[in-house]
């Protein structure tokens, strides 16, 4: 039953890292995007791509706590007491990027807009940041076993969780382009569609790089997990890179329709593989699973409790990405007062939505700074 809930936990983590890092990295892309004409277009899909879907991620967070907590509970009191400030630092940021995501479109004001777009694109980079210095500090050995708390600050600002912080960043930022892509490709728009491409290709290179220097750095500060990629997590190890290497050729040439698998099958294999490197330790090399399980008891109530969850939550899962998949779901927010500005100096879209399915038309500007009308009616014939 252990290793069961073990399972649980590390499905959990993918799930947040698949959907939830894509969430985050669409934020990236949204503080990238550049000034008022250059970032119009972009920001409009980055908002009209994940507003659907981005409360619905964070139930894999909470998901990951209540695991944790009830089926292993002094690791997750050893987790909490040292990792505080950055778990401190991701809870406020995940309440400021919601309601930051939210207000923005519910006000008028184009001021209020840029301070809101504001505070969602920088949280959506500070929230991966903290989440992946977190594991990089676990990994390493920061975190003492026993239920006490380690260095505050040395737990998370060290070198391998400087790393895997920023591999966390560029990871979500990976997805997201890819995601993006696709959805640029929904809406019949040629421009957006390079757009992301070109950025999705980048991201590629950039997360390699990373995943590379902190596999040299897991070697000689978190030896054990280091070690288990290129051993026991091998062929997981492999898959991530064979599945990330695809995706990559298929977007340098242009081919862009089963890449989104691939990126989601590259990042969560490599997700696997750290946490078949990691065992039998959940806190490495101190702390193993059975010793840090709950009764066995409570493990068969924390089982049981999942599979509920599983029927009764992956279906509304299911139904709400296939609406969003299919545009069926309304948009949501009010127009600027005044010129369209976005988030941080961009400009929203100036996009007057109609009923679901009936589309609607807007003065876009294309790459190249030129106006341009796109018909986003075209969007369901394209898909």
């Amino acid at each position: 039953m252990i290793t069961a809930v073990a399972i649980i936990l590390l499905l959990a983590v993918v799930a947040y890292a698949v959907l939830g890092g894509a969430d985050f990295g669409a934020g990236f892309w949204d503080l990238t995007a550049g000034g008022a004409r250059r970032g119009e277009r972009p920001r409009a899909l980055v908002e009209r791509s994940i507003g659907p879907v981005w409360e619905a991620n964070h139930v894999w967070l909470v998901f990951i706590l209540v695991i944790t907590w009830s089926g292993f509970p002094e690791a997750y009191q050893s987790i909490v007491l040292t990792m505080f400030v950055p778990l401190t630092i991701a809870a406020l940021g995940i309440v400021l990027r919601g309601a930051s995501f939210a207000f923005r479109k519910a006000v008028a004001s184009t001021r209020y807009r840029r301070v809101f777009g504001g505070g969602f694109a920088l949280s959506s980079v500070l929230v991966p940041f903290c989440m992946g210095a977190m594991a990089g500090g676990i990994a390493s050995g920061e975190v003492p076993a026993g239920g006490r708390a380690g260095d505050p600050v040395q737990s998370w600002l060290n070198p391998t969780s400087l790393l895997t912080g920023a591999l966390a960043v560029v990871l979500a930022a990976y997805l997201a382009a890819v995601y993006l892509v696709r959805e640029a490709r929904r809406a019949d728009d040629r421009g957006l569609v390079e757009h992301f491409r070109r950025r999705a290709v980048l991201a590629a290179v950039v997360a390699a790089a990373f995943a590379v220097a902190g596999a040299l750095v897991l070697r000689t500060r978190a030896p054990h997990v280091g070690e288990g990629l290129t051993s026991r997590a091998l062929p997981l190890t492999l898959l991530s890179v064979v599945c990330g290497a695809a995706a990559l050729v298929l977007l340098g040439r242009r081919l862009v329709r089963a890449t989104r698998v691939l990126a989601a099958l590259a990042v969560a294999s490599m997700v696997v593989a750290w946490g078949v490197a990691q065992w039998p330790y959940i806190l490495p090399e101190t702390l193993t699973f059975a010793d840090a399980a709950a009764p066995s008891g409570t493990l068969t109530a924390l089982a049981v409790a999942t599979a509920c969850a599983v029927l009764l939550v992956v279906p509304g899962f299911v139904v709400l990405y296939v609406l969003d998949q299919r545009g069926l779901l309304p948009d949501e927010g009010v127009e600027d007062e005044g010129a369209p500005h976005g988030p941080l100096g961009g400009s929203t879209t100036t996009v007057e939505s109609s009923a679901a399915g009936e589309g609607a038309r807007g003065t876009t500007v294309d790459g190249g700074g030129r106006e341009s009308f796109l018909d986003e009616a075209s969007e369901e014939n394209s898909t």
